[in-house]
C-alpha cells in the first residue's frame, strides 16, 4: 500500500496543471507518488485518485508537515519517509501556483 522508494510526480497538483488549474493544499499518493489537490480545493484532485486508482494513502505534500491519511479507513496514520522531495518547493505560494490563484479563491474553497 505504501511504496517509500516512488518519487512525487512532480510540484503541484497533475491534473490542475494540465488544466490550468490552482489548488489550497498538496497531497502525495503513497503508493505510486500522484501528487494532486486536497479536498479544500476546487476539484479534489487527490480523493478523485483514490477513487480511480484504489490507492487509499496520501502524506501531505505541504512543507513542514509529514501526517498521513487513509482514505478508505477515514484515519490518519503514521508512515516511512517517502521519497524526496517530501513537499512543494518552499516558495510556491499556498493557495498556489503563482499567477492561477484567483483574486476571491476563498468563495471557490470546500
Amino acid at each position: 500500500m505504501i511504496d517509500p522508494a516512488v518519487p512525487p510526480s512532480g510540484s503541484g497538483c497533475v491534473e490542475c496543471d494540465a488544466s490550468a488549474g490552482w489548488w489550497v493544499h498538496l497531497r502525495r499518493c503513497a503508493t505510486c507518488g500522484h501528487v494532486g489537490c486536497c479536498d479544500s480545493s476546487p476539484s479534489q484532485h487527490a480523493t478523485a485518485h483514490f477513487r480511480e486508482t484504489g490507492h487509499a494513502v496520501v502524506q501531505s505534500f505541504e512543507p513542514g508537515e509529514d501526517w498521513f491519511w487513509d482514505y478508505r479507513r477515514e484515519i490518519g496514520l503514521e508512515g516511512p519517509v517517502l521519497a524526496a522531495p517530501s513537499s512543494h518547493p518552499a516558495d510556491q505560494p499556498t493557495p498556489g501556483p503563482a499567477g492561477r490563484v484567483p483574486a476571491d479563491w476563498r468563495a471557490h474553497v470546500h
